[in-house]
């Protein structure tokens, strides 16, 4: 087999060097992250081996794909536009600011980029639970409207997380009630419950409620939490330490089935 090459590509934010004949067609990739060489063909081992030879870093086990999981299957028979994996922190926000960035000069600041350096700095720490097990989503959207800032899945249960911009801010939580600085009270956390509820009822599956603080200079809650948790996003982290919950199966099922839009057509 000759006139092999080597052409590298991102998938789901992994590189993979895909092995390619002349006319395009696939005959193996290398997944730098597994370690393996996948052949579609055990006939062309030496030549493919011999062409990614100067990209193979270290031992790699070579050998077909391996066999996906349901949860894989239902992964790649999702449409584009359906997946909400490839969602960044705040997308929602996002989208909209990139579609009306307001007048150049403000007498104030747009409230709106505050709530997006806030999903951003809660998605990201979220994003860095992967390698513990977690999977997390952002910007869920909802019926009416609505959506879910964040949600993370992973051994120790599944979590709807609703952000609050408090950069500097003393917070006060008197359950449902939500007070910011100076600001009125609001009851916060009765929407913060109500979206755990609708995930739950999406999924069939047991979702908790959480308030993340982004940079607040102080947190006080005056009596104990009715079934929410409110932590500050330097603790997102923590949820990592959380498990006994879903097994890595389940983690993946449950994942499947939450990025797909349509679960969320329902609730």
């Amino acid at each position: 087999m000759s006139g092999l090459r080597v052409i590298p590509t991102w998938r789901h934010g992994q590189e993979r060097l895909y092995v390619c004949l002349t006319d395009g067609r696939n005959v193996a990739w290398y997944d730098r992250e597994a370690a393996r060489v996948n052949l579609l063909s055990e006939a062309s081992r030496e030549d493919v081996l011999e062409v990614l030879g100067p990209f193979l870093t270290g031992p790699v086990a070579v050998g077909p794909p391996p066999v996906p999981t349901p949860a894989e299957l239902a992964r790649l028979t999702l449409h584009p536009d359906d997946d909400l994996a490839p969602n960044r922190p705040g997308e929602a926000l996002q989208i909209a600011l990139d579609r009306d960035p307001g007048p150049p000069h403000r007498l104030r600041p747009d409230p709106r980029r505050r709530a997006l350096l806030a999903e951003q700095a809660v998605g990201e720490a979220l994003d860095r639970l992967d390698g513990a097990g977690w999977h997390a989503l952002h910007s869920v959207p909802l019926p009416g409207g609505d959506r879910v800032h964040h949600l993370a899945i992973g051994p120790g249960g599944l979590f709807a997380i609703h952000t609050l911009p408090a950069r500097k801010q003393r917070v006060t939580v008197a359950d449902p009630m939500v007070t910011l600085g100076r600001q009125d009270p609001r009851p916060l956390l009765r929407r913060v419950r109500a979206d755990a509820d609708r995930a739950s009822y999406a999924l069939t599956a047991e979702v908790h409620p959480v308030l993340a603080l982004a940079g607040p200079a102080d947190v006080r809650i005056t009596a104990p939490l009715r079934e929410v948790r409110v932590i500050a996003d330097t603790e997102v982290e923590s949820l990592a330490r959380l498990g006994g919950v879903l097994k890595p199966a389940d983690v993946e099922a449950l994942h499947a089935m939450a990025r797909d839009r349509n679960t969320w057509t329902r609730v």
